[in-house]
């Protein structure tokens, strides 16, 4: 029984790392971190992956510094498409931008006139 499991995790083990490749690092640069708080890197792979991102601290509404990260990344999909992303993270969260992103379906018009005519309507102070 020990036999057969010892067999049944070394399988896992080298299976789970099969066809995976290691890429070589052709562009790898890095500034900072900078006195002001700032930094950005690049790297960009062999195999057609990039990334890059940059930070640095911007007020926020609450008056105090706060990071702004914006960045991007590409790569290539196993279909063939190619990937990029754009993306900021700030106080507001983590912000994404692809055209391979989901976007959300329309609002049925049914819906939408009836938004439209709730937003029209002044507000109730009873629920205030």
């Amino acid at each position: 029984m020990r036999i057969s499991l010892g067999i049944f995790v070394i399988l896992c083990t080298i299976s789970s790392s099969w066809g995976q490749r290691d890429e070589a690092i052709i562009r790898n640069d890095f500034e900072g971190p900078n006195p002001d708080g700032s930094y950005k890197w690049a790297l960009q792979t062999q195999g057609g992956i990039y990334h890059e991102q940059r930070g640095l601290l911007q007020p926020s509404s609450s008056g105090e510094p706060a990071l702004v990260v914006e960045g991007q990344y590409q790569y290539t999909a196993p279909d063939g498409q190619v990937i990029n992303l754009l993306y900021k993270a700030d106080e507001n969260g983590f912000q994404p931008q692809g055209a391979h992103l989901p976007t959300p379906p329309p609002i049925p018009p049914a819906i939408q006139r009836a938004l439209d005519y709730l937003a029209t309507l002044p507000p109730n102070r009873d629920y205030q």
